[in-house]
């Protein structure tokens, strides 16, 4: 075969432009190449809370971005865990498509680990977040519990509509929009102290509903020091609109002399309760003789005339005693104009020796009573569940005893289904305040971080 040859210039002109050529198809590479930013990703939260066996953990968003790419070809994994104890790789689940992915976790033990999140880029360029994530201990009736996380001193529940309530705190005064079906972060918070006038907590214990306000009472004793402070002498209401995740407060009134109107009129009647000897400065609220209300709600019927459930003292102040309830004939007046309370006929119920930790009654005036100990060690003590009809003459009845096996103590009871329904079912919310929830000796009301703070709240079959 003969080689051909050009002449010397056009040889010349053919090199120079294969030279060129190939600069320019190495430049387009390095600027396809270039044309990929670093990429991105956000967590919607740093901090993660789970339990072992839960049903309806929360998750964490994952926000992913690469420049010049389709965030689509990005993929999301979690690489290393710091400690496999809690939750291995494998028992995390990324899912989601698009620049929007979800972090779920399986808990496979208590405790804390890192977890470390990767994106991937198209280019092969990556970049990591780290998520906190802290794991509960399993707990009975898993599939039945959602945790309400954001606080973990649940107090007081009122039901919105659209499976949604708001849920009161007893260490602040917020007041918090969930969705009772998921576990997770609170949709809406509310905080009205600046409108009450009070910079202290109100330790709100106990609250009810009627039409379109929502009553709100605080505890009206000392606080565990058995010191006076003015703001727990608080009731106050809220005005709702809207319902569900929809759902609106709005600032109504309040009134703060409850406690004062109360020793005043025990006093008159003999002192029969002891409530000026209660309210004394040292007395520590939660003894068999001290003086502290955790229960509201409304007579059958009334609008207003509300039962104050007292947790202390019972009546009389001894093992066997029963629980208190003293009417406040004028509620509406009360908090509406600033009227003086005005008491009916004190009401004794017979709770096996327990006391009223919460009441909440349904239109059809049937009302669960959550009943536990006066003491402020709690958690592990009895507690129980009983149905009644709302008349003074008639005695509450045991519907089941509630578990104490696992952390926090029943505080609050949402709504009151059809008590005639078989299978119908309540739910309730603990206090998890003074409970280590993650087996590090910290009480959860102590826990760094919000995410990390949680109240469990259990849905229990009580009708027929």
């Amino acid at each position: 075969m003969q080689d051909y040859l050009l002449p010397r210039g056009r040889r010349t002109l053919a090199v120079a432009s294969g030279v060129l050529a190939l600069a320019v198809t190495g430049l387009g590479s390095q600027a396809r190449a270039a044309s990929y930013g670093t990429p991105t990703l956000s967590l919607s939260a740093a901090y993660l809370s789970g339990a072992v066996g839960a049903s309806g953990d929360p998750v964490v968003k994952v926000t992913v971005a690469q420049s010049g790419a389709d965030a689509g070809a990005l993929t999301v994994t979690v690489t290393k865990s710091s400690k496999t104890s809690v939750a291995t790789t494998a028992d995390v689940t990324v899912t989601g498509t698009g620049a929007s992915r979800q972090v779920a976790v399986a808990a496979r033990g208590r405790g804390y680990t890192d977890l470390t999140v990767k994106v991937t880029g198209v280019d092969g360029n990556t970049a990591t977040k780290t998520l906190h994530y802290a794991a509960s201990a399993a707990v009975q009736q898993a599939a039945d519990s959602r945790y309400f996380t954001g606080s973990s001193d649940a107090s007081a529940a009122v039901d919105v509509g659209g499976g949604y309530a708001v849920v009161a705190d007893d260490e602040s005064n917020t007041l918090r929009l969930y969705d009772r079906s998921v576990s997770g972060a609170p949709v809406k918070t509310w905080d009205f102290s600046s409108n009450i006038g009070v910079s202290k907590e109100i330790d709100i214990e106990g609250a009810t509903r009627v039409g379109d306000t929502i009553y709100w009472t605080g505890s009206l004793g000392n606080n565990k020091d058995g010191a006076y402070k003015s703001a727990r002498n608080t009731v106050f209401t809220t005005k709702v609109s809207g319902s569900g995740a929809a759902t609106v407060l709005s600032y109504g009134g309040s009134y703060g002399k409850l406690r004062d109107d109360l020793v005043a009129w025990d006093e008159a009647h003999g002192d029969r309760y002891g409530f000026a000897a209660g309210t004394a400065d040292g007395q520590v609220p939660k003894q068999i003789d001290g003086f502290n209300v955790e229960g509201l709600e409304f007579a059958p019927g009334s609008t207003t005339t509300a039962y104050l459930g007292f947790r202390a003292p019972l009546a009389p102040a001894v093992a066997d005693g029963k629980a208190l309830l003293v009417p406040v004939t004028n509620m509406d007046k009360v908090v509406g104009s600033g009227a003086t309370a005005v008491f009916g006929t004190p009401i004794e119920l017979d709770l096996g020796g327990l006391s009223v930790r919460d009441l909440r009654k349904n239109a059809a005036n049937q009302y669960l009573i959550v009943a536990g100990s006066w003491a402020a060690d709690d958690n592990s003590d009895p507690y129980a569940l009983y149905s009644w009809d709302g008349d003074p003459a008639h005695a509450p009845v045991k519907r089941l005893d509630l578990p104490t096996s696992d952390p926090g103590g029943w505080e609050s009871v949402v709504d009151v289904p059809d008590l005639t329904v078989p299978g119908a079912r309540a739910q309730l919310i603990t206090d998890d305040g003074s409970a280590d929830l993650y087996g590090d000796g910290t009480e959860a009301k102590d826990l760094t971080h919000p995410e990390w703070k949680k109240s469990r709240a259990t849905w229990f079959t009580i009708g027929g």
